[in-house]
């Protein structure tokens, strides 16, 4: 919807699109659908669900078997977003690397951009 021909949406490191395709064939899932909401002490906030279906009007994805859905409200929020997994010694979970970003909280869960 808001793509550029021939360069997908958002891209996926090595890391994270293993630990999509180990939650969707534990889950036998369709893809991980990511999306943003209001929310959170900076004004947004990201959202994660694995799916049984297919949006047709999601912007979808593929990489290494990883299938990622991106809602069609959060698409021109998440364009040119790398989605990573990090482990440290307390914890491990995706991160948004993510350009449009002007502002993000401490806890770093909550996002802001430009114009909200």
């Amino acid at each position: 919807m808001f793509g550029i021909p021939g360069k997908q949406a958002v891209s996926i490191t090595d890391k994270a699109a293993a630990q999509i395709v180990k939650l969707m064939t534990a889950g036998d899932k369709k893809g991980l659908r990511i999306g943003v909401k209001k929310g959170g002490c900076a004004g947004m906030e990201y959202t994660m669900e694995y799916v049984d279906e297919v949006d047709p009007m999601d912007e979808v994805v593929e990489q290494e078997g990883a299938r990622v859905m991106i809602a069609p409200m959060a698409q021109m929020f998440l364009f040119g977003t790398e989605i990573d997994y990090e482990v440290s010694l307390l914890e491990a979970g995706f991160k948004f690397n993510n350009p449009n970003v002007t502002e993000a909280c401490g806890c770093g869960e909550s996002i802001k951009f430009e114009g909200m």
